[in-house]
C-alpha cells in the first residue's frame, strides 16, 4: 500500500465522510455505483448503511472496504459481493473520487482485496462487470490481472436507461 492511502473496513465514526464521498461524487456514481449512493444520500443514511455493512461481514455476506487518505477521509470503496462460498466466487465493485481517478489508488485497493479474497476467505474467482464507456473500470480490471471473458447482454439496468451490456472479467486464483 501506498503511503498516500490505507484501505480497511468502515466505523462508526465514518458516517459523515462516506456522505461527503458519495454526495459530492453523485454525478459520476449514478450510473453505475446507484445502489450505494442512494444508502448514503445523508449523514444518518450513512451511519445505517455503516451498520448494515458491519453486520454483512460478521455474516461473511459481503465485504465493503474505505479507501481513506493520509487525513483517514473516505475516497472510495472497494466492495467485495454476490459472494458464493460454494463455488468459490465473487464479484469486486469499486468506487473512487473523481479529484482522486487516474492514480492508480483503486487498482492497488484492488489488488489488496483480491489477495484477501483468496488468501484469506479461500476464494478461487473474482469477477469485474464494466460497462464498456467506463474506461477507468476496465483499465483496473487490466491493470489487475483480471482477464475479460465474455460481453453479458443486457444484463444491469442503470436508472432511467434501458439495460446494458456489460463486459465480465475474471481472476482466478493461481497458488
Amino acid at each position: 500500500m501506498s503511503k498516500a492511502f490505507e484501505i480497511n473496513y468502515l466505523n462508526e465514526s465514518d458516517a459523515e465522510s462516506l456522505c461527503f464521498l458519495m454526495t459530492s461524487n453523485a454525478d459520476i456514481f449514478k450510473r453505475f455505483f446507484t445502489k450505494t449512493l442512494s444508502q448514503n444520500k445523508s449523514i444518518e443514511s450513512s451511519r445505517l448503511y455503516i451498520s448494515k455493512k458491519a453486520k454483512e461481514i460478521d455474516q461473511k455476506a459481503e465485504f465493503t472496504f474505505a479507501i481513506r487518505n493520509e487525513n483517514n477521509e473516505i475516497i472510495g470503496l472497494v466492495i467485495l459481493k454476490d459472494i458464493h462460498w460454494d463455488s468459490g466466487e465473487g464479484e469486486l465493485a469499486y468506487c473512487i473520487d473523481k479529484h482522486q481517478q487516474g492514480k492508480g489508488i483503486v487498482s492497488q485497493s484492488v489488488k489488496y482485496v483480491s489477495d484477501l479474497a483468496f488468501k484469506k476467505l479461500g476464494l478461487k474467482t473474482l469477477k469485474i462487470f464494466a460497462h464498456k464507456s467506463n474506461l477507468p473500470s476496465i483499465r483496473v480490471a487490466e491493470k489487475t490481472d483480471f482477464l475479460w471473458v465474455k460481453t453479458m447482454s443486457k444484463s444491469y439496468q442503470p436508472p432511467n436507461e434501458a439495460p446494458l451490456d456489460m463486459e465480465l472479467y475474471e481472476l482466478h486464483y493461481e497458488k
